[in-house]
């Protein structure tokens, strides 16, 4: 039926669909691919689904230890998974996500990990807590719509958290965007966007998270892209051109 083939920096060339969805033309892939490479020696695991039948990609799930996430977690001694994805939604509802998850807990056990972990959301670029609670994982922290599970292996109570992305967002002062190479889509983004900045007239700091260290200290949850006026989080997730310039309206600039 399918088969799951492990990436590695070796092989990393030989399958694009490991840049989510972005052709290998595209000027931004290569940004995911040297993030992925800098990775894989922090441990890094990704695995790809391949259908037997038509030879195409339809899964895949990105995991690390839990002391090199690349979200505000305290994760160490837990496999921490990035990303898990199904494609198309033809696919789904045949435990091809459950194969994914099932490769995530052997290579922890035979780490001898405490479990494997996961951030999920209620809303959109992120998995839905659904796979996860069906497959043996358990809600034990939660902010907003956000939901930090864990596969226990053995009786101990879990010793993972999110951190508090509270603290660090009110320390921030006038207009930031926070990010990292993680999503592709997130460093289009940071481009498109700095013509209509400087057509604005505002300013705008841009960081970029570079360690494992600082994503865990993030403003938000995800991580990964962080909209920040004055202590508030405006944006958390990819937004396209458009809606920024709706958030720079609203907000009177």
């Amino acid at each position: 039926m399918y088969q799951i083939i492990n990436i590695n920096k070796q092989n990393l060339a030989d399958y694009p669909q490991v840049i989510c969805f972005i052709n290998p033309k595209n000027q931004y892939f290569n940004l995911k691919m040297d993030w992925l490479a800098k990775r894989f020696a922090e441990g890094l695991s990704i695995r790809l689904l391949q259908l037997n039948d038509n030879r195409k990609i339809a899964g895949f799930i990105e995991y690390i230890p839990g002391e090199f996430a690349w979200r505000p977690v305290s994760a160490k001694d837990y496999m921490f998974i990035h990303c898990i994805w199904v494609y198309p939604n033809k696919n789904k509802h045949k435990g091809l996500g459950s194969a994914l998850i099932d490769e995530t807990i052997h290579d922890a056990k035979r780490m001898n990990l405490k479990g494997v972990a996961i951030v999920t959301s209620d809303g959109s670029f992120m998995a839905e807590k659904d796979l996860f609670l069906k497959n043996g994982f358990k809600v034990v922290d939660e902010i907003d719509n956000l939901q930090l599970l864990v596969m226990q292996f053995d009786k101990d109570k879990p010793s993972l958290s999110l951190n508090n992305t509270a603290e660090t967002l009110a320390g921030i002062n006038g207009w930031q965007i926070i990010y990292t190479r993680q999503c592709p889509w997130v460093a289009r983004f940071i481009e498109e966007i700095k013509p209509i900045i400087s057509q604005e007239g505002i300013e705008v700091t841009f960081k970029e998270l570079t360690t494992a260290r600082e994503a865990q200290q993030a403003p938000s949850v995800y991580a990964t892209f962080n909209l920040v006026k004055d202590g508030r989080l405006l944006a958390d997730r990819y937004i396209s051109a458009t809606r920024f310039k709706n958030i720079l309206a609203k907000e009177g600039k």
